[in-house]
């Protein structure tokens, strides 16, 4: 080969590596802003999406920048694997991960909950309230906070979780907020979990749920099964439940914020989960997302002047949940933009309000998890729907047992290897 045609076939082979590249990563090109990677998305959704940020984006001759488009995610289980809030709970409690005394950990405990018996019982059939448990969970808490070098004592963690209080009190716990869940409504159990911040400023929690980020993002996803131990079983008696660990960032979520940022939409999350803990998840840099900060709507506590958070709600601003979501998206964002969010997205019912409520959204994404109630009948809108030029709701695909998307609308439930559609097939 002469060394004239071998530099054209290098060039033309170091162009083609060059082009290969921008497609890879999304690099903007000559030819314009980012185009939306196919990955693991559903075909129809995936066109859904690609056509909107085509029509709506700053290709778009008649594209507006000063009335840019908009859109609004939820945070667990859409914009990530599982849910960070709950992950952040277990790590706490397992790492003794607090900030107040036993007494004021009595008061946290029992605010705002009701003294009725729970829906789920303990292991021997008998019903559980509040005073009960909280009784044993106190007691625990108090022997670990006057030992634990962390807290008021001197002994190692290592050492204490060999201690029956400590196992008692993770279980004990992590079974309080689920009874909680189970037993009351959304606007009981929501701030409840999030009062046990209470005593921390916001770097304190961002660094908690960093540290438990990492530490479930490095582990496996599984269900794990906790009791408590037999040897102690208090006023409540032994309990035990199942629950669902691990976290993944999602590259196609990752990839469609950084797509629409870059076709000039704007990228918000609305969640129900902590404020701090999901702008740790979400603006932090190597977790890939990198939606602004001052973009994260979530569940909010009152703080004192030196902004040590309290275990009150913030006054005046609607929980992030259900109907709480819509509002607080008028509050903060149509009120500033003068319209509402072109794109939505959701997996459970505590999403259909704001999936459903704004006339200016183009498309819904629904996370397919198969559930019942309203989330159920905006999926069953979608699956009827799916392939008609008029569709606005589409449903995403994934596998629960490795959190990643698959390529159909259609979802593997943990433990299972068959694709489900729906609740009901």
């Amino acid at each position: 080969m002469s060394k004239k045609r071998f530099n054209i076939v290098t060039s033309l082979t170091i162009a083609s590596f060059i082009l290969v590249s921008c497609s890879l990563f999304n690099s903007t090109t000559s030819d314009g802003p980012m185009l939306l990677r196919k990955k693991n998305w559903d075909p129809t959704a995936y066109l859904a999406l690609s056509k909107l940020i085509k029509d709506y984006g700053k290709s778009n001759p008649n594209y507006n920048s000063n009335k840019k488009p908009y859109a609004v995610f939820d945070w667990d289980n859409t914009s990530a694997f599982n849910d960070v809030e709950e992950n952040t709970l277990l790590y706490q409690l397992e790492n003794l991960k607090f900030n107040v005394t036993p007494d004021k950990l009595d008061e946290i405990l029992k605010k705002d909950i009701p003294k009725d018996s729970f829906a789920v019982k303990n292991d021997e059939g008998k019903p559980i309230n509040i005073d009960l448990i909280a009784t044993d969970i106190i007691s625990d808490y108090t022997y670990l906070y006057n030992n634990y070098e962390g807290l008021k004592g001197k002994e190692s963690l290592s050492k204490i979780k060999g201690s029956l209080q400590y196992k008692d009190f993770v279980v004990k716990m992590r079974f309080l907020y689920e009874a909680i869940g189970k037993t009351f409504s959304p606007d009981v159990s929501y701030p409840w979990v999030i009062y046990l911040f209470t005593g921390m400023n916001k770097s304190e929690v961002q660094k908690l749920a960093e540290e438990s980020i990492d530490y479930w993002e490095s582990h496996s996803v599984k269900e794990l099964h906790l009791q408590s131990p037999k040897e102690l079983p208090g006023k409540a008696g032994i309990v035990s439940l199942n629950c669902y660990v691990g976290l993944r960032g999602i590259r196609e979520m990752q990839n469609l914020y950084a797509t629409l940022m870059d076709n000039g939409f704007d990228v918000y999350i609305c969640s129900a989960s902590f404020v701090d803990v999901v702008k740790t998840f979400a603006s932090t840099p190597k977790y890939g997302y990198n939606i602004h900060e001052d973009h994260i709507i979530a569940m909010e506590l009152e703080r004192d002047k030196n902004g040590i958070i309290l275990d009150e709600y913030r006054k005046g601003y609607d929980q992030t949940q259900n109907e709480g979501k819509t509002k607080n998206i008028k509050r903060f964002l149509v009120s500033k933009y003068g319209y509402g969010p072109i794109l939505v997205g959701g997996d459970s019912s505590g999403d259909y309000a704001m999936l459903k409520d704004f006339p200016d959204t183009k498309i819904g994404i629904i996370i397919n998890r198969c559930k019942d109630g309203k989330i159920g009948e905006l999926s069953r809108v979608a699956v009827q729907s799916k392939g008609s030029m008029k569709a606005k709701y589409f449903l995403q695909g994934r596998n629960e047992n490795n959190g990643k998307f698959i390529p159909r609308s259609a979802s593997i439930l943990y433990g299972s290897n068959t694709p489900k559609l729906l609740k009901s097939n």
